[in-house]
């Protein structure tokens, strides 16, 4: 069933009340952005019906007046049609997923080599690891955002994967998979060279600094220019902050953890707010 677009209002514009009546409805939606405006799309069938609603409370209806009948939960999109609403979302997923299968979870240190910030060689019981400027110089660019793609365990990927594709989505969903494929790539880079350059010449991988970059993007910029898709549950927020805390204390490392990429989960906090910061500025601008 085809999605048309049945409001195209400013981002100044409060439509959650709308859109809480639209979930209490169980009527189909999504809230995207498109050219400094917030975009209602529902199925083509009710597209009448629901401009008709929203003349009548563009307020939504917080009094609860309408009577409205108690129905059976609408059915959840499918895996598949998930997929292919967030395409960008699932290839990086699907990419990470690969290199899990690759590298054996990091266990294959040759084709792990592939993958790393810095290039490497075994010798002996040791890694020796090449210069950045000679894995630079020899073209080696892709280094420099790859290690986002490398995990270390079942758990480490399951918690990544699961992260990414809630924040992932709701990036895709509101500004478009270009955007989230560059920010993607922007905080990988900051956050593998934070590391980098605070660790030295060491083995790291995971989403994990870009994850932070994308909490600290939504964060900021619903700060400053508000959208349900950016909405994020306080407890979200606060349990990721804590869960920074607590790896930059030391206490996760030492109860079972292993190393902690420190540096890259703050390295991809600090320019996820960077950039929330100037999107939600660029978004609050064009509104007025």
């Amino acid at each position: 069933m085809s999605a048309v677009a049945v409001l195209r209002l400013p981002l100044a514009t409060d439509l959650s009340g709308f859109v809480k009546l639209l979930q209490r409805m169980q009527v189909p939606h999504r809230v995207s952005e498109e050219a400094g405006e917030q975009v209602l799309w529902v199925p083509e069938s009710i597209s009448e019906d629901v401009r008709g609603l929203y003349q009548r409370f563009p307020q939504g209806d917080p009094e609860q007046q309408l009577d409205i009948p108690l129905a059976s939960a609408p059915a959840r999109p499918g895996f598949v049609q998930q997929l292919r609403s967030s395409p960008v979302t699932a290839l990086i997923l699907l990419l990470s997923l690969a290199v899990c299968g690759i590298t054996l979870l990091g266990d294959n240190l040759q084709t792990l080599s592939w993958f790393t910030f810095l290039e490497f060689r075994v010798v002996g019981d040791y890694i020796q690891f090449s210069s950045l400027a000679d894995s630079l110089a020899a073209g080696q660019w892709w280094r420099l955002v790859t290690p986002m793609l490398i995990h270390f365990g079942f758990l480490h990927i399951a918690m990544n994967g699961m992260w990414y594709w809630e924040l992932g989505r709701r990036i895709e969903m509101r500004q478009g998979g270009i955007n989230l494929l560059g920010l993607t790539l922007l905080f990988s880079l900051v956050s593998n060279y934070a590391q980098y350059y605070f660790s030295g010449p060491t083995l790291f991988g995971g989403l994990s600094g870009v994850l932070y970059g994308l909490l600290g993007h939504c964060w900021i910029y619903q700060l400053l220019a508000p959208n349900p898709i950016y909405r994020l549950p306080r407890g979200v927020l606060v349990m990721m902050l804590v869960w920074l805390l607590l790896c930059l204390s030391g206490l996760v490392s030492m109860i079972g953890f292993g190393e902690i990429a420190n540096a890259a989960h703050v390295g991809g906090l600090l320019i996820g707010c960077l950039t929330g910061l100037l999107g939600g500025l660029y978004s609050r601008r064009r509104a007025l």
